[in-house]
């Protein structure tokens, strides 16, 4: 199989995973008990926390270990509202955020918020003037996501940071796309809280972290124990955390070659595409765009049917988000870039990673327009 789905999740680094792995079966103890070696293994979370909080230019107390994306997003959104709940009920967000911040509004729209879902051109990106009119007094959070998980666009993070902070206005980035693929500076982007999911840059499932800037006081989403000095409850993924802290170092200790050499064979891909497939055209921006994105609208193409042929000849691939996996709904993201039903539903996904190679390139050409002339028949 090829696998061209890395949006979705990723191979964990191999050098990640045998640092990390005697953490399940040497170094196993709890970080939380007393003798000395679970506080070995609480010097090594530790350590893992600085060195994500040195790439994103945080303070190591900054930094909270999750299960990952969605927990990271519910728990800022939904305790910053909670924490500033006497300014005001109003959020601003965009109509294309990943399902675990949508979700979230809606759950709080129910409750009694207002969300001013912010509109998009047809590459992805909001329009500044739009969030500026949008702010009223009672707006206590901003959350815009860093870069799109279906066609890869790349949001003015810091133009929107530096908004917030001029109204003094919480501002929340899901970066879980953008972080191991993008430099991230918390304090020079106007960041306050910035959730990640390490199994996006080549670390295990069921780890990520959070973000908070010092001086926010957001309280527990979980509760129970005294784990991540009281603010997250229960024991923490030791291996997790020390392996996403590893594959996160080696994505950004390999940045520009990573992104060059994904960069390279995207768009190699994309013009093979382009120029040989018939009816093809890019979603998104060409430029603003995470360097291993490509999201393609094929005409008179039904993309369902589409990933079935592609899965049966060895290439695996998406329509979108795979928390979206089964829904019938067309995709909301190019819905929101297009207001066409049909291209939303005739569009794929193609995600590369580090460890994709040429010759996996040129196959998933001739695969996808073999598959294409086959549905066209």
């Amino acid at each position: 199989m090829i696998y061209m789905d890395n949006a979705s999740t990723t191979v964990v680094d191999k050098e990640a995973f045998d640092m990390a792995k005697k953490y399940l079966f040497e170094n196993y103890a709890n970080p939380s008990s007393s003798y000395s070696m679970a506080n070995d293994v609480k010097a090594d979370m530790e350590d893992a926390r600085d060195m994500i909080a040195d790439i994103l230019g945080a303070r190591y107390n900054e930094i909270y270990f999750t299960s990952g994306g969605s927990e990271s997003n519910n728990w800022a959104i939904l305790k910053s509202c909670e924490l500033m709940e006497n300014k005001g009920k109003h959020i601003i967000s965009s109509k294309i955020e990943h399902h675990s911040v949508l979700h979230t509004l809606s759950y709080l729209e129910k409750k009694g918020y207002e969300v001013t879902y912010l509109s998009t051109d047809e590459k992805g990106i909001i329009d500044i003037n739009e969030l500026k009119s949008a702010i009223r007094e009672d707006t206590v959070l901003i959350s815009i996501m860093f870069a799109n998980n279906e066609i890869g666009t790349i949001e003015p993070i810091k133009e929107i940071g530096k908004i917030a902070r001029e109204h003094n206005i919480l501002f929340h980035t899901d970066a879980v796309q953008a972080v191991g693929h993008l430099p991230i500076d918390v304090n020079e982007l106007n960041i306050d809280l910035l959730s990640a999911s390490g199994h996006k840059f080549h670390s295990p499932k069921g780890v990520g972290f959070l973000y908070i800037r010092s001086g926010i006081k957001l309280t527990s989403l979980i509760h129970g124990g005294s784990q991540e000095r009281n603010r997250r409850a229960g024991t923490e993924n030791t291996f997790g955390i020390v392996a996403m802290a590893n594959a996160m170092k080696n994505c950004y200790e390999h940045l520009k070659e990573y992104n060059i050499q994904m960069q390279t064979l995207r768009d190699e891909l994309l013009s093979l595409i382009l120029k040989n497939i018939e009816g093809s055209h890019l979603n998104g921006c060409m430029h603003n765009r995470l360097s291993n994105n490509i999201n393609i609208y094929f005409e008179n193409i039904n993309g369902e049917l589409l990933l079935i042929l592609l899965n049966q000849n060895g290439v695996c691939a998406s329509l979108g988000s795979a928390c979206t996996t089964g829904s019938i709904d067309p995709s909301h993201v190019i819905m929101a870039i297009s207001n066409d039903k049909k291209r939303a539903s005739s569009s794929l996904r193609l995600t590369l990673s580090k460890y994709t190679t040429k010759d996996e390139v040129n196959t998933t050409f001739e695969v996808l327009k073999k598959c294409i002339n086959q549905l066209r028949k």
